[in-house]
């Protein structure tokens, strides 16, 4: 009699997720399961019993029935309880941050509060893009140390330090900053599905990527749009 193998969900939205679940997955024991939205993951729990469901990029809210029924592990990009709260990225570019940590962390019903499994260094440097890339490629080495491991968690330590969901207004450059700030301003902001940091000037709305710098001097990419009147 064959026995059942243990079976594994990752829920996560991103191009670049889905590419690492189907690079990594199959080099890992077990029967991995993907979905991308919430209908997904709950017609996923229909028929699997997991032993973990990874969160590694998620924009939803996961119902308490789920929470309390399988252990849920998201990834954080703060030094938690540093950062709790939304947009981390952008949150600590703009704070000055070059470099942070990647939390793997239970999922309560409070927003990243629940204990802590895992945290590893990570760069904050290169395009959005590139640094959720690498949280991802970052999230599955965590991931194989669960199913090898299955880690115990540890309560969070520390100075709670919330961060708020910021808005697709706040993507206007503000005065006033300097060559280096305004580049960081580009680059956090730089991965598909995110408003691009822009300006406004001679009724048009001008979009602005592909930042870079050098020799004092900073390059982008710009779209323009004409503002409807």
């Amino acid at each position: 009699m064959t026995s059942r193998k243990i079976e594994y969900i990752v829920a996560s939205k991103g191009d670049w997720n889905r590419k690492n679940f189907e690079k990594y997955s199959k080099k890992l024991p077990g029967r991995w399961l993907f979905c991308s939205n919430p209908s997904e993951l709950d017609s996923l729990l229909k028929d699997t019993n997991p032993r973990y469901i990874f969160f590694p990029h998620w924009s939803w809210i996961v119902s308490e029935a789920i929470l309390d029924n399988n252990e849920c592990v998201c990834f954080h990009m703060t030094d938690l309880p540093f950062g709790r709260g939304g947009s981390p990225l952008q949150n600590l570019i703009v704070k000055g941050f070059q470099d942070t940590v990647l939390t793997a962390l239970k999922m309560e019903t409070g927003i990243d509060t629940g204990p802590v499994y895992y945290k590893n260094p990570l760069s904050l440097k290169g395009s959005a893009k590139e640094i959720y890339k690498r949280a991802s490629d970052l999230s599955w080495r965590m991931i194989a140390n669960f199913v090898s491991d299955n880690p115990d968690s540890t309560p969070q330590e520390g100075e709670v330090v919330n961060f708020k969901r910021r808005t697709p207004n706040q993507s206007l450059i503000p005065d006033g900053l300097s060559l280096n700030e305004t580049h960081d301003y580009i680059r956090m902001l730089d991965a598909p599905g995110y408003p691009k940091a822009f300006i406004k000037d001679n009724g048009y709305h001008l979009e602005f990527r592909d930042a870079e710098l050098a020799d004092n001097e900073l390059s982008a990419k710009v779209t323009f749009k004409k503002i409807d009147k």
